[in-house]
């Protein structure tokens, strides 16, 4: 079934609620453990009918060419299913790159679901996780899970924990761009700790919502991170100190985000990191993906 009228649709970014990265296998991958939370920070993609695969972007820094994950996962269904129909992919780019928000893989993983319905594939839930890996090892969050998820392995293995977060979540991007190969390589291990248990922490917070749990979901990017780039330590400082209950890079940064009980803290510290010069986004308690 050929797109005949051009379709718009959101693609969430996500944060993380700890980061442990356990391990380096054999071929050079980290495993970790790890809580995907969506936010309501998203880019918007338009598709269209064409005769062959093409893609425009409203930031220009951003290649269109088939180094784009938008245009892989295009080309990998193609290739998986047969379908001669192209498409004409518009995405107005408003998550940050280079922010550990997962705006990239969560276009891949839309553009995945959007086309296998409107090219007619329907491929199955299997086979389109197996090209969500091979995408990236987040995109299968993107693709599968709405609200909080355990994700283990490199990431694609994942627990859909059945909750969300019930805070208000303001996320800032310092205006620092750093690689996910930059962090993986100057992390400071910590393989030999003894790590908690993230799905177990995450249904007692849900269960009795003691915020001082929040103190254990660490994330294994941050010190060196904090090290290298003193403005995204100060967002932290600056969050927990505008009441935030929780601070914490997401991913392998630069985004950061708090944890707020209250509406008014929350909009206050967004005005103060905006008065910088700093995007941010505000996500309300409850928040789940395609709502």
């Amino acid at each position: 079934m050929k797109i005949k009228t051009p379709l718009t649709v959101k693609a969430f970014a996500k944060i993380n609620l700890g980061l442990f990265i356990t391990r380096k296998r054999d071929d050079g991958y980290h495993t970790l453990s790890t809580l995907f939370a969506p936010i309501d920070w998203y880019d918007i993609l338009s598709f269209s009918a064409a005769d062959a695969i093409e893609m425009s972007c409203t930031n220009p820094d951003l290649p269109v060419d088939d180094s784009n994950l938008c245009v892989r996962a295009a080309r990998l269904l193609q290739d998986e299913s047969g379908v001669k129909e192209g498409v004409s992919m518009l995405l107005d780019k408003r998550v940050p790159f280079g922010a550990g928000l997962g705006g990239g893989s969560s276009d891949a993983a839309t553009v995945l679901r959007v086309l296998n319905s409107f090219w007619d594939i329907n491929l199955s839930s299997v086979d389109l996780h197996r090209l969500a890996v091979s995408l990236g090892a987040d995109v299968p969050y993107f693709l599968e899970m709405q609200g909080l998820a355990y994700a283990g392995g490199i990431g694609d293995e994942l627990v859909d924990l059945n909750m969300t977060i019930p805070w208000f979540i303001v996320t800032v991007f310092p205006c620092e761009h750093i690689s996910t190969a930059w962090a993986y390589g100057h992390f400071h291990r910590r393989f030999e700790l003894e790590r908690p248990d993230l799905q177990a922490l995450a249904r007692q917070l849900s269960s009795d919502g003691k915020a001082e749990l929040l103190r254990l979901f660490e994330n294994d990017f941050e010190s060196a991170v904090f090290e290298q780039f003193g403005n995204v330590r100060q967002v932290k400082t600056d969050l927990l100190s505008a009441g935030a209950l929780f601070s914490s890079l997401s991913g392998s940064g630069s985004a950061v985000y708090g944890l707020f009980e209250g509406e008014s803290a929350a909009r206050e510290v967004m005005a103060a990191m905006e008065a910088k010069g700093y995007p941010v986004s505000l996500t309300p308690p409850g928040f789940s993906m395609r709502q």
